[in-house]
Order: structure tokens, then sequence, then C-alpha cells
């Protein structure tokens, strides 16, 4: 499997971001996006540069695999103790073990951050990320059903959160 490794992105590469993000878009339930987004609508959600919240290419090897963030959870001052993470792999690496490692790394950098809480926020369907999140010590705070409806199906989204 080899050994992963974070970088955060420059401006050039958020195209390759982009092009993930839309793949679970247009294929998964893992986001709640119906349409694909653009570069801007995708800055809304994730930091470049940012001195708190942020965002990683991940690296297998030499190889982009994917990327993750951690984000703002609200946009109000008294959240600012509490942020949302996320991973998004190319689909041919889902499956092969980098979750905990990667949730290991975002935990790092928030901790180093002064985060105290992280939330990820799971659609129902997506069994292989709830398994992982709760492996890692996060716990069900909250379960949103049929808030969503993608693909002709209503979906709940469940939100798991972790404090340090």
């Amino acid at each position: 499997m080899g050994t992963l490794s974070f970088k955060e992105p420059r401006e050039n590469e958020l195209q390759f971001i982009l092009d993930i993000y839309n793949y679970y878009i247009l294929n998964t339930t893992a986001n709640y996006y119906l349409n694909p987004i653009s570069i801007q609508q995708l800055k809304n959600h994730i930091f470049i540069k940012h001195d708190r919240y942020k965002t990683y290419l991940i690296y297998n090897n030499d190889n982009m695999i994917g990327f993750c963030f951690i984000t703002q959870f609200r946009k109000k001052d008294a959240y600012s103790r509490t942020a949302e993470i996320g991973i998004y792999l190319k689909p041919e690496y889902t499956g092969k073990k980098f979750g905990e490692e990667i949730i290991l790394h975002l935990e790092k950098v928030a901790k180093s951050n002064n985060i105290k809480v992280l939330v990820g926020s799971i659609s129902s369907e997506n069994i292989q990320s709830i398994k992982l999140v709760e492996k890692m010590g996060y716990v069900q705070c909250a379960h949103y059903k049929e808030v969503a409806e993608k693909f002709g199906r209503l979906l709940d989204v469940i939100d798991y959160q972790k404090i340090f």
C-alpha cells in the first residue's frame, strides 16, 4: 500500500480536488449536491492557505489519491472551537484502509490549531465511513431522518463528533 503523505494544495491543484468532489456528487450519496459544482463553489467549502482551516492533498507514495479537509463548522464565532472534517478519495483507493491514517492527521492538525471538537456528517448509506469514524472514537450526536433526496431516494444524515 505504501505510505501516505499530506500537502496543502496550490490554486492550480484545485481542479484535481474538484474532479474528485464532482465524481462523488454525480455518483454517490456522500454529499448532497445534485449537480457538479464550480471551483468558486468549492472554495466555499474548503480553505486554501488558511491559518486554521486546512485542506490537504493525499499522496500514496507519489500518487495523488484524494483530499481531506478541516473546515468551519458554522459561520458564527461561538463555534470557533469546533470544525468539520471530510475525506474524498479517488474511487479506486476507497476501502484500502487509508481512513485511519487520514483521520489521525486531521486530528493532529485540529489539535495544533486549538480545535476541541471535530464533527463529521455522513450519509446513512455510507456504512464504510460510519464504521471508520466509530472505530476512531467518534460518537453519534445526531441523526436527521429523510432530510435529503437524491437519486429518487430519501436519505438520512448522521453526525458524529469527537471531543479532545
